[in-house]
């Protein structure tokens, strides 16, 4: 009988295409992989308060997921790479990082302006300290705003959201590109402006560190130079 291969993402539309770009790139090896998605909303998912400067580094959007993993119920799992927490959970690995789709930070801005184009103290959301800290050193007229949510969802506040009044966003091109959106891109923020994520755009495929098959199988994605640690 055929295994059936249990992959465990989040459940926003943005995870659920990263999925589809792992299992599609897997198809290619492994025509006959039978795979069934579970869907499992973190905390990061129900918290929408927390900023993400205060939790950069953590297991904020993946610790419900690796616990599934820890527990058996998957047998595999795909992040978005930069939410992989600095010290994952004992007992697990990561088997595969791919490559980045596009490892920008770009600009979303109203009329489409460029970064150096928006008005004297516009209002820019964003959410990591890394993106606010540049974006100050650059302009330190802007006014940075800290905004949760999907892609969906800060485009909806950009485009309607007659009370924060944004003027633009800055948010990374991968999940644009991922989505179909990439129409919406005003700028690729040159990386002396600001410097991404080093794995902004890549996905992290993570599995047991017993499962040893499982391993030498998701690492046909594995994209890391030898000396990645």
């Amino acid at each position: 009988m055929q295994k059936i291969y249990k992959v465990g993402t989040r459940t926003s539309a943005l995870a659920l295409k990263q999925v589809e770009a792992i299992l599609a790139s897997l198809n290619k090896f492994y025509p006959a992989w039978q795979v069934e998605i579970v869907g499992i909303n973190t905390y990061g998912d129900k918290d929408r308060n927390t900023p993400i400067s205060q939790i950069e580094g953590s297991s904020f959007f993946t610790d419900e997921i690796d616990e599934a993993l820890s527990r058996g119920e998957l047998d595999f799992a795909v992040h978005s790479a930069k939410d992989l927490a600095d010290n994952l959970r004992e007992g697990l690995t990561v088997a595969a990082i791919t490559s980045s789709i596009d490892p920008y930070d770009v600009l979303v801005a109203k009329a489409s302006l460029t970064l150096d184009r928006l008005p004297y103290g516009a209002k820019i959301g964003t959410s990591s300290l890394r993106r606010k800290t540049q974006l100050k050193k650059y302009r330190p007229d802007f006014q940075i705003i800290d905004i949760r949510g999907n892609i969906e969802e800060r485009l909806n506040l950009l485009d309607n959201d007659k009370i924060l009044n944004l003027d633009a966003l800055v948010i990374a091109a991968a999940g644009l590109i991922r989505l179909g959106l990439e129409d919406r891109i005003t700028q690729r923020i040159p990386f002396e402006i600001l410097r991404p994520h080093p794995l902004q755009g890549s996905l992290a495929v993570l599995t047991k560190t017993s499962n040893i098959d499982l391993i030498k199988l998701l690492s046909k994605l594995d994209c890391r130079e030898a000396s990645w640690t």
